[in-house]
C-alpha cells in the first residue's frame, strides 16, 4: 500500500517558520557562548558548578542562558514534527503557530538571561502553549486521517 501526499498551497510558509527556529537556536547559541566566555566555564563542562554559580554572577547567568537553550533543544523535535505534519493540511495555521512559538522562545530566553528565571515566564511565552497544543491536536487529526484512510483501503 502506498500513500500519496500532496504538498498544499501555502506550505512555503511552513518552511519559513521552521527556518525561524534555526535562527532562534543560532541566536541562543551565540548568547550561551558569550556568557560562557564571561563566566570562564571551559568546554566540555555543560554548566558552571553550583558553588561557582552561587558565588559568581557571570557563572549564574551562563547557567541561565545554557538552560534556556537546552530547554529549547528539548522542545524542538515536537515543534518540528507537529509543524510538518499539521502543515500538510493546515499550512498557514501551522506556520503561524510555529512562528509564534519561536517569538515566544525569544522572549523566554531574554527573560531567563536576566538572572531571574521567573522572568522567563512572560505572557507571550505562556500563550505559546496554545500554539503548541494546536500543533499537537492538528497533527494528530491529520495523522489520524491518514490512518483511517489506510484502513478503509484494506481489502480482505
Amino acid at each position: 500500500m502506498s500513500l500519496a501526499v500532496a504538498i498544499p498551497e501555502g506550505y512555503q510558509y511552513v518552511g519559513a517558520a521552521l527556518l525561524s527556529t534555526a535562527w532562534l537556536l543560532l541566536g541562543q547559541g551565540v548568547v550561551v557562548s558569550r556568557f560562557r566566555g564571561r563566566a570562564g566555564v571551559q568546554y566540555p563542562q555543560l554548566y558552571a558548578e553550583k558553588s561557582e554559580a552561587d558565588s559568581k554572577k557571570e557563572a549564574y547567568l551562563f547557567n541561565c542562558a545554557q538552560r534556556a537553550h537546552q530547554n529549547t533543544l528539548e522542545n524542538i523535535p515536537i515543534i518540528f514534527i507537529t509543524t510538518i505534519i499539521s502543515g500538510l493540511k493546515f499550512p498557514v495555521l501551522s506556520a503561524a503557530a510555529c512562528a509564534y512559538w519561536t517569538l515566544a522562545r525569544i522572549s523566554y530566553t531574554r527573560g531567563y538571561v536576566t538572572g531571574d528565571p521567573k522572568k522567563r515566564g512572560t505572557t507571550l511565552y505562556r500563550l505559546s502553549y496554545i500554539g503548541l497544543l494546536g500543533l499537537i491536536l492538528n497533527s494528530t487529526y491529520v495523522a489520524g486521517g491518514w490512518v483511517l484512510a489506510g484502513i478503509s483501503n484494506i481489502k480482505l
